[in-house]
This record gives structure tokens, C-alpha cells and sequence, in this order.
């Protein structure tokens, strides 16, 4: 089908259909615009909108309603033994950390005693820092 289709034909075709229709041509035109214009129209204004899904709600039971203060406050130690083991794993993981890039500092010729005395003085300023924002703080609070 588009092989047939040439740009060049579609143009001599409007030409000659466009002198073949001598004085009125310019009506035609007119009247091809004003009803293109307001079928167009139309169609720009018409608006479809689907009202929103309504959200889905999911409850999650992680306890018995049920449950006695005692069973409360025996799962609750439970859990903070689990964090607490959970904080001393990591503390260790990250002294392990520490010492490996020690160690690797020290292979790489860096003085790693020299690093880690300002690091801590930059850590030590940082806490200066908060304490005195903090103090500040309190002082505004107290005086209003």
C-alpha cells in the first residue's frame, strides 16, 4: 500500500483540485477548517478520568491479644538480649575493620598512630561542637 503513497503526487493533486475549484475554493477551505476545528475541539475538552483505587489495608498480627504483662515483659527481654548480642557483634566486626586498615596503613608506609590521634581530636572537637549547640539550646529554651 505505501508504495503507491508519493508526497509529490499528494501535492499536484491538492493543486489541481484547488484550481479546478475555482471562486469557491476559498469557502471549501473555510468550511474544512471550521469543521475540523470544532470536531478537534471536542475532542481536546472531553475528559475520562477513573476514580482512584481505594487503598488496601494489611494487618500484620505479631502478637496474641491475648498475651499476660509477664509474656510482654519476658519477650521483651528476650529481644533486648538480641540486640544487645546483635551491638556487640558489630562492634567487634568494626574493631576487626579498624585493625585490618591498620595493618594496611602500616604496610603503606603511613603513620597510623599519627591518623588515629586526629581523627580522635576531630571526634573530640565534633562532641565539643554538639555539647556546646546543645547547651546553647537549653539555655534559649530556659530563658523563654
Amino acid at each position: 500500500m505505501w508504495k503507491d503513497v508519493s508526497p509529490t503526487g499528494a501535492v499536484a493533486d491538492f493543486v489541481a483540485v484547488w484550481q479546478a475549484a475555482g471562486r469557491a475554493r476559498w469557502g471549501y477551505a473555510l468550511a474544512a477548517l471550521v469543521a475540523s476545528g470544532s470536531v478537534l475541539s471536542l475532542i481536546i475538552r472531553e475528559e475520562h478520568r477513573a476514580p482512584p483505587r481505594m487503598p488496601g489495608i494489611t494487618y500484620i498480627n505479631s502478637w496474641r491479644a491475648d498475651r499476660s504483662d509477664e509474656e510482654i515483659k519476658a519477650s521483651n527481654l528476650v529481644f533486648e538480649r538480641v540486640k544487645q548480642q546483635r551491638a556487640k557483634e558489630r562492634a567487634e566486626a568494626e574493631e576487626e575493620t579498624k585493625r585490618l586498615y591498620r595493618m594496611l596503613g602500616k604496610i603503606s608506609g603511613m603513620d597510623t598512630d599519627k591518623i588515629e590521634r586526629e581523627a580522635a581530636a576531630q571526634r573530640e572537637a565534633e562532641a565539643k561542637a554538639q555539647k556546646a549547640e546543645a547547651d546553647h539550646m537549653a539555655a534559649v529554651k530556659a530563658a523563654k
